[in-house]
């Protein structure tokens, strides 16, 4: 029934996006001395890592017993209780993308945020035949845990949006998987055609955003929180080149 209710253009055709907040990085054209140590010292830190720990074992070894110091045995009380049980407020789409980790860009600590990555992070429209791995995550999230907040998030230089831009290269998933939001290349095509590749993939990421934040009302357990006004959708956008952050619903 939810399959016949919202036709993929019903969904995307409906819905006015409101910003809330773009954050931007106001860093100074000339930076001091202090800026460019604290520049230097996370380089050196990403460098030190890497150089290191280039065994892939040694990595992984070297990453859980920075978890240990700087988390685990510094905060026993937070761990103690999330042994117990997990109340995230919120559910997150985000990239698989290796640069845009919410973890790190959004500072979520654990037990903060039930997590979902997956390329271009996208979500389909409802379907109990297919994408259920999909359907699980936010079927759990929100009857299981019921989180407050979903937040679809996306990212500059994506390249499951490049992909999805492209013409098909015959790949045994990514063709299918990115062919969820061929409804927004066509309509980013037809209505931006005079600019650029690169300006058309960034809209195309944003309206991927809104695609998916208007297909999670195909879902019933989702409408059913938002009409009750239980759950609010957020879309999100990354940009990991300048440093900023626009912030975003839909009427």
């Amino acid at each position: 029934m939810a399959e016949e209710q919202y036709s993929e253009l019903a969904n995307y055709e409906f819905g006015i996006k409101k910003n809330l907040v773009i954050i931007r990085n106001e860093k100074a054209e000339s930076e001091t001395s202090d800026d460019e140590k604290v520049i230097c010292e996370v380089q050196k830190e990403h460098d030190d890592t890497n150089d290191c720990c280039s065994d892939p074992v040694q990595r992984i070894v070297h990453g859980f017993n920075h978890f240990l110091s700087n988390k685990f045995n510094k905060y026993p009380c937070l761990f103690n209780e999330l042994a117990k049980t997990q109340n995230p407020k919120f559910l997150v789409f985000s990239c698989s993308d290796s640069r845009v980790s919410p973890s790190h860009f959004l500072n979520f600590q654990p037990g903060e945020a039930f997590m979902a990555r997956n390329i271009g992070n996208l979500i389909p429209i409802y379907n109990t035949l297919k994408y259920s791995g999909v359907g699980a995550i936010i079927e759990y999230a929100v009857t299981h845990l019921e989180v407050e907040n979903i937040l679809v998030i996306g990212h500059s230089s994506c390249g499951g949006i490049e992909a999805l831009m492209s013409d098909p290269v015959g790949s045994d998933f990514i063709d299918d998987w990115v062919n969820i939001a061929q409804i927004v290349k066509n309509k980013v095509k037809a209505e931006y055609s005079n600019l650029s590749p690169e300006e058309q993939r960034k809209i195309c990421t944003e309206e991927a955003v809104n695609l998916s934040l208007k297909n999670l009302n195909s879902y019933p357990f989702v409408l059913k929180r938002v009409e009750e006004k239980k759950i609010t959708l957020r879309g999100g956008y990354y940009d990991f080149v300048d440093g900023s952050l626009k912030l975003w619903e839909l009427e």
